[in-house]
């Protein structure tokens, strides 16, 4: 059975993945882990003895910091917050968005400067290996202090005073605990802060996310050079010479993938469909197009695994000094940037992607009939596959407005910036999906437009991608309705099988050499 050591400084976003999409896996505390949590908890005990005036431990919260609260009203305190915290709405959250919650939830705290107690971070990680899922409303966050109504949530039910989502529907927490032998957890000082003080609800979404889109951002150069080979794209728009003289480390690694994916193909031997003597931008500039998103991705990657092993509390506890820090490491504005910038590097594969899917519908740019229908007129072929990533790719523009750039103050003032990170991360979840769709639909296109160029034959690679499309979806000999081609082709995104398909053909060590992303 798998297992995710959680000590709060190494997680890496694949492992994240992994646990929270695979069946099996377990988490627990490592030892080092919990002796540093127990470390920075005695200080905690050390201020309620003495009375020291410490945020959020012995005085209220945000506006409220002034009040003095008594040792013996400490624990009061926090289940309070969590109740008063409370204050989702609209949809439940997706469950593997939940569950990346509490494992980073749980890796935060093990870091040992949030003064609690390791049973804290152990009942987060029995929830998350007991796949209990609590429910969680979408709505409420502003990512300033964390994403306090959403973790709000995620302790009500830690404590058995929410919900659970089960196969039942949705069933009370205390219920649902008592039922796989747990007890309720009894918060005692400075546990409820921090378990709502943290951005691990915008940071789930967006490690996910952009997991999500490196494997897409992959697919659609598979996508751009199948169509590239049957529309007879010239292949000197990505020689490396070309790139060598512009050298964005994502420019020059698509172009490589173009090469390899292309070499051997055969039908660079038949007529242009054309007479000009360039491609269409679409064509031509993929290296430059794909590259600048693969670049952004990379970014936001290596911005979000710095957040995974952050520490996002307050107030923070030297756990050798016993020293307090108030501050704001929940902020979540490197979040919202870096987020606001993944949804933009989506958004934009899948709007060129969708004018080569126009490109190979039109008859006038592809030299094949009309819509690849076999009796254009009579039938309407692969027509409306367009209309569908026009739609999508226009949504992507409306979800592109960036999050980041927006703030409302709460809290009477007092709270004056807000970064708005869970809208951004939300929004790129769903322009993510939204590229998964429109790939899915130049893939059906592409491998469509193949069929009328037969008995050529393109590349070994690209011959064993249209080969994996084939598993999953005929080719269209008549209208039938698209609905689960394009679904069947959405799951082989997710299932790599169509990077595996590419890459076990084409020049592999290339192939991987240029992408860091890739698994070695």
């Amino acid at each position: 059975m798998p297992l995710l050591r959680i000590d709060g400084h190494t997680l890496r976003i694949e492992e994240l993945w992994r646990a929270v999409t695979e069946p099996d896996w377990r988490a627990e505390l490592t030892e080092q882990a919990r002796a540093r949590m127990e470390r920075s908890r005695t200080w905690v005990e050390r201020w309620l003895q003495s009375g020291e005036k410490v945020y959020g431990v012995t005085t209220g919260f945000g506006e409220l910091a002034s009040v003095e609260i008594s040792p013996s009203e400490a624990a009061q305190l926090q289940h309070r917050l969590i109740r008063s915290h409370s204050v989702g709405a609209g949809e439940w959250l997706p469950e593997e968005v939940v569950r990346a919650m509490l494992l980073l939830r749980a890796h935060v705290l093990a870091r040992g400067f949030s003064g609690v107690r390791p049973i804290v971070a152990e009942m987060l990680l029995e929830l998350f290996n007991r796949r209990l899922i609590p429910a969680i409303p979408r709505q409420g966050s502003v990512g300033a202090s964390g994403d306090l109504v959403q973790l709000a949530h995620l302790a009500l039910a830690l404590v058995g005073e929410g919900f659970f989502r089960t196969e039942h529907g949705l069933e009370p927490a205390e219920h649902v605990l008592r039922r796989h032998g747990l007890s309720p957890l009894r918060l005692e000082a400075k546990e409820g802060l921090s378990l709502i003080n943290g951005t691990q609800m915008a940071l789930a979404y967006g490690a996910l996310a952009v997991y999500r889109a490196r494997q897409y951002a992959l697919a659609a150069d598979i996508a751009a050079a199948l169509t590239a080979d049957v529309l007879r794209a010239r292949p000197v728009a990505y020689d490396e010479r070309l790139h060598r003289l512009r050298p964005f480390p994502g420019q020059l690694q698509t172009a490589a993938r173009l090469r390899a994916l292309r070499a051997g193909s055969t039908l660079a031997d038949l007529p242009p469909p054309h007479g000009l003597p360039q491609d269409a931008y679409s064509l031509r500039c993929i290296p430059q197009i794909h590259g600048a998103s693969h670049d952004a991705i990379s970014y936001v990657w290596k911005v979000l695994e710095i957040e995974l092993n952050a520490v996002t509390d307050n107030p923070i506890i030297d756990p050798d000094t016993g020293e307090h820090l108030e501050g704001g490491n929940f902020h979540g504005q490197p979040l919202a940037v870096a987020l606001d910038f993944l949804a933009i590097a989506c958004a934009e594969l899948a709007s060129v992607s969708e004018r080569r899917i126009d490109r190979l519908l039109n008859p006038r740019s592809s030299g094949l009939p009309a819509f690849l229908a076999r009796k254009p007129g009579l039938q309407s072929g692969l027509m409306i596959a367009q209309y569908t990533a026009a739609s999508i790719v226009s949504e992507n523009k409306l979800l592109c407005h960036p999050a980041s750039v927006d703030s409302i103050p709460t809290s009477a003032g007092q709270e004056d910036h807000n970064s708005m990170a869970s809208l951004a991360a939300q929004k790129a979840w769903q322009v993510v999906g939204n590229l998964q769709t429109v790939i899915a639909l130049e893939l059906l296109c592409a491998a469509q437009a193949l069929e009328f160029l037969r008995p050529a034959r393109s590349s070994p690679a690209l011959e064993r991608v249209v080969l994996c499309i084939r598993h999953h979806v005929p080719p269209l000999e008549d209208d039938r309705p698209l609905l689960k081609d394009l679904q069947r082709l959405r799951t082989v995104l997710d299932s790599n099988a169509l990077l595996q398909a590419a890459f076990s053909v084409a020049d592999a060590s290339e192939l991987l050499s240029s992408h860091p992303l890739l698994p070695q």
